[in-house]
Order: structure tokens, then C-alpha cells, then sequence
């Protein structure tokens, strides 16, 4: 008997080892995949060697004064030299100057560590880059990495990019003590409501097209608007197996962190912050980059929160890189001008993208899709849903093909038209294509318009799917230059106006199109020569108002 015991005992622990290395090695992202509607492969976490130093043996100070920048330098040579590992950085606040990453290195930030960059300018030389989607010169990235595999920035500290040494100020964007202060410190004001931190970074916005020099300028040039041309705070290039986890990202130059022809890209956990009136303060831009994962993270910030780009125009085409393999799930966007956006420059092409599960809480758009003519590329198999959003300051969910560089509510506070048809352009490789989207299960409380779907005459956006929507809004749905629609169980009460209007429209299919309007409001107004199949199942035909344009015979009440 007691032999018979001993025996059991022994294969329980056996069989308890084994559950245990199996439940350790299994992939902690399994449950991403889980019904996606695309085939994609596992995004795996970098590895690194067993080998870690520490950032204090050499010679780092964190009193947040001494310059660390060689010290930073040095431990990243001297971990690589020995086959990669994990630098440490304790607690304290590290100042420095740029930090350079190597292959199989995980920069891990300990708990009350803080990195702080430091504002002077000297120390972030001009190098070849691409922002905004086009070749250019920037100061180099606070953190930067190019050509390189198996990087990782984790722990539970934090980084700032000491932006506001570099960023200008628009002053309707800040209380008039804030924008005071700012005057006082120096610079230069442009049209008494547009603040930059000197004369050259003046001189590089006035010779710029959407934040990047298009002519051909000296080398003295480019060194005298070198305060101009701000960097994103985080720039990986064509890298390989990257991590970012657990760590807060703020207060950027320009973008906060932006991947760029990167392969296997995962963020779990951080916490991305910028100001409210951050000029040009995204928080992630996903650019070119082939699998990829965003999950269980915030972005509090002044420009897009979760950006999926592909350069731009001719540029972007001839690269032809798309993004491609996406994964976004468990995500809060709480300001910015789009919770989850792609574009404007996506002339690479964009597909196979999977959004669930997230909260844009206090943005100016929910779901922004933008381009606009010259761009080309192809967006196509966006998968979103569970989709949940309060206060939206514009449209909850947005398709704009006439982006003009402004954001939502820029263009509302000045009074823009929105352009809709008109004339159609010829058909080329500079037409942007929107097609194969599909969205479930969103609400939306007290958003400014429900949504505004707005293509191009000559290339309408095309089979964009609905499903379980509930919203309420100031003003109802908008669809324009759009074909193959389909809403299903699409509830829209707004509180002025009809609830949805359609301008040259084709093949607009309707089921259990729910609204909630006053007695005396009309459910639906119909205009457009192009207007043609609609159905509008559920929509009380004597509660419709017909423009004389539109053929009534291509409508159907029934």
C-alpha cells in the first residue's frame, strides 16, 4: 500500500509539472485569434539572453540633471558586443540625450524609473527619415532603432519627450494664462495666435506643405530651420520582432511612437499621453508594418490615437508597402482627433485589420477613414466591432475623401463646408479606394453627427457593412457617393433633423432601420441624379423628402 501511494504521489507530480510547462509555454495572444476573419500568423514576443546590467554601472546618474546620454550609449554597445540582454534602468529620473537601440536588447524601466530627454536641441543632429508619409530631414527620434531585430521597451516606468521645447502653439487650443506664459518664454508669434519656439521653426512651417519642406533647399537651410523639424519621439524603422509594454510614452515632439516597415510589432499595456493641443501629437503611428498587435493600452493625446498609415501619394505608391495583419483589442482612446483612424496617408494600401473591444471616450471622431485625391492606395478587409463611444465631438464613424490637413473639429470651428460630389475626377493610379468594411456592434451617446460617409464621385466608397448600431447624436446619418451599403438593426436618434440623408447613393439595402425623430420631422431626405437602388425597408414613405433629381422608381419603401 504504501509503495502503491508513493507511486501516485509520484506521477501527480509528474502530471502537475507537465500542466504547468504546458499552461507556461502556451502563446498569450492564442485568444486574439479566435474567429479572425483573416488568416495571419502568431506575432511572437521577442527573446532575449539571460543577461542583464544595470544602467548605474555606467556611471548613469538618475538626479535628474547629469546628462546620461553616454551612459545610455555605453550599455547598449556593451550588451550587444555581448550577444543582447536586458538593460536596466532603476529608479530616478534618467536625463539624456538621444538613445540608440541595438539587436536584442529589451530596455526595461523599473519601477519610479523615468527617462526624461533633454530640450536642448544641439543633441538631435538632422537625419534621413520619413514623416508625415514623404522622405525628409528630421532631428533625429529621441529613441531610435533602424535595421535591426528583437527590441523590447517594458517595465512600469516612463518617458517624456520634453515636447513642449519643440512643439508650436495654436492660442485658441489654451487658456489665456497658459498661451501667456508660453509668449513670455521667448520665441515668435505668428498672426497673434500662432506661437513657435524661434524664427527658424517659423521659417520651416511657412516653407512647408503639411509639415515637410517639398522644394529643394540648402544644406544652411535645412540647419536653419532645424527647430522646425521635430521628431517623432519613438522611431523604429525597419525592424524586426518589437515589444513595447507596461511603460507611459509622453509628451512627444511630434508623433509618440511610430513603427515604420517593421515586422512583427506588439504593444501591450502602455499608456500613451500628450497634451490636448499637442500640434501634430499622435499617438501611435502604424506605418508600412506586416503583423502586428495594439492590445490593453491608452492613448490620451492631441492629434489621431491609433493611426494605421502607408505613406504617401506618389511616394507611399512607389514604396508599395501596405499595412497589413492588424490585431486592436481591449484599447481606450480619450481625446485626439480619431479613436481609431487610417490615413490620410495610406497610398501603400492598407488590409487585413481587426479592431474590437475598444472606448473612444471624448475624441473628435470615433472610426476615421481619410484620404483624399492623389493619395491612390487601397484600403480593403477592415473587420471592427464592439465599438463603444461617449461625447464625440464630431462624427461617430467617418469616411472623408476631401481631407484638407485639418482636424474634424478645426474645420467645424471654422466654418468648412464639407465638399461633397461635384464633377468627377478620371479614374488613375492617384485614386484612393475604400471597399470591404465591416462594423458591428457600436453605440454611440451624444455624438455631434452619427456618422458621414463622403467618396469620391468617380470612386465611391464600396461595400460598407453595419450591423447593431445604436447612436444618438445632434444631427442623423449622412451617406454620400457611396454604393453597396448595408445596415442592419442601425438605430439613429438625433436630436435636430432626420435621422438619415442620402446623396447619390447606390445600392443602399436596409434592415430594421430604426429611428426616433419628432412628430413633425422628416425621417429621410433623398437627393442626387446618381441616387439608385435604395432600399428603405421600414421608412415611412410620407415621412421622405424626395429632391427632384432623384428618380422616385429607384427607391423602395417596402
Amino acid at each position: 500500500m504504501k509503495k502503491y501511494l508513493l507511486l501516485l504521489t509520484f506521477a501527480f507530480l509528474v502530471l502537475s509539472c507537465t500542466n504547468n510547462s504546458t499552461n507556461s509555454n502556451a502563446y498569450k495572444y492564442e485568444y486574439l485569434y479566435e474567429d479572425l476573419p483573416f488568416d495571419m500568423p502568431r506575432v511572437q514576443r521577442p527573446t532575449f539572453p539571460n543577461r542583464r546590467v544595470n544602467l548605474l554601472d555606467y556611471d548613469g546618474n538618475p538626479d535628474g540633471i547629469t546628462l546620461n546620454t553616454t551612459a545610455f550609449s555605453d550599455a547598449m554597445s556593451d550588451l550587444s558586443a555581448k550577444g543582447g540582454g536586458t538593460l536596466i534602468v532603476p529608479k530616478g529620473i534618467w536625463f539624456t540625450g538621444p538613445i540608440v537601440f541595438e539587436s536584442n536588447i529589451n530596455m526595461n524601466l523599473e519601477k519610479g524609473a523615468l527617462i526624461l530627454f533633454s530640450p536642448d536641441k544641439s543633441l538631435y543632429p538632422l537625419v534621413e527619415t520619413i514623416f508625415e508619409g514623404l522622405e525628409t530631414l528630421r532631428c533625429q527620434s529621441p529613441i531610435s532603432g533602424r535595421n535591426i531585430e528583437n527590441i523590447a521597451i517594458t517595465g512600469e516606468g516612463s518617458i517624456n519627450g520634453s515636447g513642449e521645447s519643440w512643439r508650436p502653439l495654436k492660442k485658441s487650443k489654451v487658456s489665456d494664462s497658459h498661451w501667456k506664459s508660453v509668449v513670455a518664454s521667448g520665441g515668435v508669434v505668428k498672426d497673434d495666435n500662432y506661437w513657435f519656439p524661434s524664427e527658424g521653426s517659423l521659417k520651416g512651417h511657412d516653407m512647408s506643405d503639411m509639415n515637410v519642406p517639398r522644394y529643394d533647399i540648402s544644406d544652411d537651410e535645412w540647419l536653419e530651420i532645424k527647430d522646425f523639424l521635430r521628431p517623432v519621439m519613438v522611431s523604429f524603422i525597419e525592424c524586426k520582432n518589437v515589444l513595447l509594454e507596461g511603460v507611459l510614452f509622453e509628451n512627444s515632439p511630434a508623433w509618440n511612437i511610430h513603427p515604420l516597415m517593421c515586422e512583427n510589432v506588439i504593444l501591450d499595456g502602455v499608456f500613451v499621453r500628450n497634451p490636448g493641443y499637442s500640434q501634430n501629437g499622435d499617438g501611435l503611428d502604424l506605418e508600412s508594418c506586416l503583423n502586428s498587435i495594439i492590445v490593453n493600452s491608452m492613448f490620451d493625446v492631441g492629434d489621431d490615437g491609433i493611426c494605421i498609415k502607408s505613406g504617401k501619394d506618389e511616394e507611399g505608391r512607389l514604396r508599395g508597402i501596405p499595412t497589413e495583419n492588424v490585431i486592436v483589442e481591449n484599447c481606450k482612446v480619450f481625446q485626439g482627433h480619431g479613436g481609431f483612424v487610417v490615413g490620410s496617408e495610406m497610398s501603400g494600401g492598407v488590409k487585413n485589420i481587426s479592431v474590437k473591444n475598444c472606448q473612444f471616450l471624448g475624441t473628435d471622431v470615433g472610426l476615421r477613414f481619410k484620404s483624399t485625391r492623389g493619395r491612390g492606395g487601397v484600403v480593403d478587409n477592415i473587420y471592427i466591432s464592439d465599438i463603444y463611444m461617449f461625447n464625440i465631438a464630431t462624427d461617430s464613424f467617418l469616411f472623408d475623401l476631401f481631407y484638407g490637413g485639418k482636424s474634424a473639429s478645426e474645420s467645424l470651428e471654422d466654418g468648412d463646408t464639407t465638399p461633397t460630389g461635384g464633377m468627377p475626377f478620371p479614374v488613375n493610379e492617384e485614386t484612393p479606394v475604400f471597399k470591404n468594411i465591416y462594423v458591428k456592434n457600436l453605440v454611440s451617446r451624444n455624438a455631434r453627427r452619427a456618422m458621414l460617409f463622403n467618396g469620391l464621385p468617380e470612386m465611391n466608397i464600396e461595400n460598407i457593412n453595419l450591423e447593431n448600431a445604436y447612436i444618438t447624436s445632434r444631427y442623423g446619418a449622412e451617406f454620400s457617393e457611396s454604393k453597396d451599403i448595408n445596415l442592419k438593426n442601425v438605430t439613429i436618434i438625433p436630436e435636430v433633423g432626420p435621422a438619415y440623408l442620402f446623396n447619390n447613393v447606390k445600392n443602399f439595402n436596409a434592415e430594421n432601420l430604426n429611428f426616433e425623430v419628432s412628430n413633425d420631422t422628416e425621417v429621410a431626405k433623398i437627393s442626387g441624379a446618381n441616387t439608385s437602388e435604395l432600399h428603405l425597408s421600414g421608412i415611412p414613405k410620407n415621412k421622405v423628402n424626395v429632391a427632384n433629381d432623384v428618380n422616385i422608381d429607384e427607391i423602395d419603401f417596402n
